[in-house]
């Protein structure tokens, strides 16, 4: 049997950007994304922090609140291929990453790609199919490459996944395991607007319109794949201190031995401080990292890397709870 090997998209080597330059981009990115998701300021600047930052992200919210939105706007304004999976109970592996099929005419099998191959990758509900099918997008998520009949197909770049679950409903759902909720470099958790916020959605949604469409058309694109890509790199080059980076390290060495903690964050959670601290610097228009931007982003960064003991969870403790007291507790550097 043979396969088609699909051609690598081809990357053009970003140019180096100022400190000034990446921060216009973000404030940008910005401007663009709130033409169709109102409000919830907080949530996007996260989430943008993670794209800054070259990572993945799992948002947690009821329905309703604008997460495939978001998504889509976000698409929208860098001028990237979008793809959305809909996550469910039958869902296969090959639904996501894509096999080969049998052409009677060639006498070839062909490879036909699966929706994972766009940069930017919607996957909606993502608790809803079981374990063999979440483990789909480990290789995706971790490597940028796709195994399909044993060969190995790389991603588009940039590439990213932002996976959406519902906290509160549970039939028909399945965890997510914990070596797939390492691969997230930042977990969002999305409340309820406020009562302006709700305001003006409704009456954007209903002026004019039959049904509660998700409407992107007002974003435009600021950016190219090659412009993110040099954005991602100016952030990757944001100077980092020593002592910076050890307060990072300690922050995450102190969840494994934190009292209600039973399984604390691993080196994946270091990793994800120090380079959402540099994108928080970025927004903050700094080329510099400080303490500061790490507490800023340990929440978001740590939340879904904790495994709370039973006597925690019995008092209804929060991950974020743990976290608030942990920051008060471990010394940051003073200079």
């Amino acid at each position: 049997m043979t396969t088609e090997t699909l051609a690598a998209v081809p990357v053009i080597p970003p140019v180096p950007l100022s400190i000034d330059e990446l921060g216009a981009h973000a404030r940008a990115l910005r401007v663009q994304v709130a033409q169709a998701f109102i409000g919830q300021a907080e949530v996007f600047d996260q989430v943008l922090l993670a794209l800054l930052a070259a990572g993945h992200v799992l948002i947690e919210g009821v329905p309703g609140l604008g997460k495939t939105l978001l998504v889509r706007a976000l698409a929208a304004s860098v001028g990237c291929t979008f793809g959305r999976v809909q996550f469910t109970p039958d869902l296969m592996p090959a639904d996501v990453t894509g096999h080969a099929i049998y052409d009677p005419k060639t006498e070839r099998f062909q490879i036909r790609r699966g929706p994972v191959f766009a940069n930017l990758l919607l996957a909606d509900e993502i608790n809803r199919a079981p374990a063999k099918t979440q483990a789909a997008l480990l290789e995706s998520m971790q490597e940028g490459q796709v195994t399909i009949e044993g060969r190995r197909f790389a991603l588009p770049a940039p590439f990213m996944v932002v996976a959406t679950q519902n906290p509160i409903e549970q039939e028909g759902t399945y965890p997510l395991p914990e070596a797939q909720l390492d691969r997230f470099l930042i977990k969002v958790v999305i409340g309820y607007p406020s009562a302006e916020d709700e305001s003006r959605m409704v009456a954007s949604v209903v002026n004019g319109k039959v049904a509660a469409d998700l409407d992107v058309s007002r974003v435009q694109p600021v950016m190219s794949q090659a412009e993110l890509m040099a954005l991602q790199q100016g952030v990757a080059a944001i100077r980092m201190d020593a002592a910076v980076t050890d307060y990072a390290v300690r922050i995450v060495r102190t969840t494994r031995e934190w009292p209600g903690v039973i399984g604390g964050a691993g080196p994946r959670g270091g990793l994800a401080l120090a380079r959402l601290a540099r994108a928080q610097a970025v927004l903050d228009g700094r080329d510099f990292v400080t303490p500061d931007d790490v507490r800023a982003v340990a929440l978001p960064a740590l939340r879904h890397r904790l495994m709370l003991a039973p006597e925690a969870l019995i008092e209804r403790q929060r991950p974020d709870d743990l976290l608030r007291a942990l920051l008060h507790k471990v010394p940051a550097p003073r200079q």
